[in-house]
């Protein structure tokens, strides 16, 4: 139990906890998320702010840290890299980084096997991850390697100024063919590892508009204010225009298989920013991989 200080006071509970305990901040929001801290012997709201006197407890539960394993990873492609960041295009069945449950490879880890150094905050595990793409979605995706680097571009995804663009060939022909989807999505009541849009849920916001309609699917290019898990997923299905190839999602098996497809058609092809340490805008583009490129012409050929 600790006195909050003058220091710390008008903070949010969590930025005060990380503040007094030495914690990474993502770290001390999921202790006040999941009950674990007290203010003035009350679990505070998330954004309720602290003053000076004020009694803060945290119960810290024990957490059996999770290893990063030096996996190479062959056709991870590094796209950019200098002293505080790493751009990889991610391949279809790699982690971000380790979990429970996932013994598969891994970003961190592949990075690992080629001899990067990542010297960041945060669970060891996680160290420089500052956003994540789904296992079976490909694509771009920024490492930080320094802490300067994790620090800002941590706050540029929460202040949503990354220009993150996926493209996604999607069942049949959204109406209207440009639109922005804004719905709350939250954890599915009844299926692990699936979400759903549901009242209640997490702010989601998702913008697509239509390059390509042909006979059977769509090919959307998508812009997303926030990145929820599962995000696009989760607002196509609900827009009854799921991802070809995602049965956790509602996609036709019959269509997946004539195209040839194993997992969900989405690819992360841009990603923009401020550089953290130049100041300079960059952005970088992928091409799609060869399974996302065959079904598309192989659906482009059924027109």
């Amino acid at each position: 139990m600790i006195a909050v200080p003058e220091g710390p006071e008008g903070e949010r509970a969590d930025v005060a906890l990380a503040r007094l305990l030495g914690l990474s901040r993502s770290r001390a929001a999921e202790l006040v998320a999941e009950g674990h801290v007290l203010l003035d012997g009350n679990p505070p709201a998330k954004s309720e702010r602290v003053l000076a006197g004020a009694m803060l407890e945290a119960t810290i539960p024990s957490v059996t840290p999770v290893r990063v394993e030096a996996i190479p990873v062959d056709d991870l492609k590094i796209v950019h890299d200098d002293d505080d960041l790493v751009i990889v295009d991610k391949p279809v069945g790699v982690a971000a980084h380790p979990g429970v449950g996932w013994n598969g490879p891994t970003v961190l880890g592949a990075l690992a096997a080629r001899g990067y150094r990542i010297s960041t905050s945060g669970a060891p595990e996680r160290q420089g991850i500052v956003h994540r793409l789904d296992v079976g979605t490909s694509g771009l995706m920024a490492v930080a390697k320094s802490e300067h680097a994790y620090t800002v571009m941590k706050q540029y995804f929460r202040d949503r100024v990354v220009d993150k663009t996926y493209h996604a060939l999607v069942q049949g022909h959204p109406d209207p063919h440009t639109g922005t989807i804004d719905a709350p999505i939250a954890r599915h009541p009844k299926h692990d590892f699936k979400f759903t849009v549901r009242d209640g849920g997490r702010a989601s916001v998702t913008h697509y508009d239509t390059l390509e309609a042909h006979r059977y699917a769509s090919l959307l290019t998508i812009k997303l204010e926030t990145g929820r898990t599962h995000q696009i997923r989760v607002h196509l299905s609900a827009l009854k225009h799921p991802c070809v190839g995602d049965p956790l999602y509602g996609a036709d098996p019959t269509l997946s298989a004539r195209v040839g497809l194993e997992r969900q058609w989405l690819h992360a092809v841009g990603l923009g920013f401020v550089h953290p340490r130049t100041g300079l805008a960059v952005d970088y583009t992928s091409t799609y991989p060869d399974d996302l490129q065959k079904a598309l012409d192989l659906i482009r050929s059924l027109d």
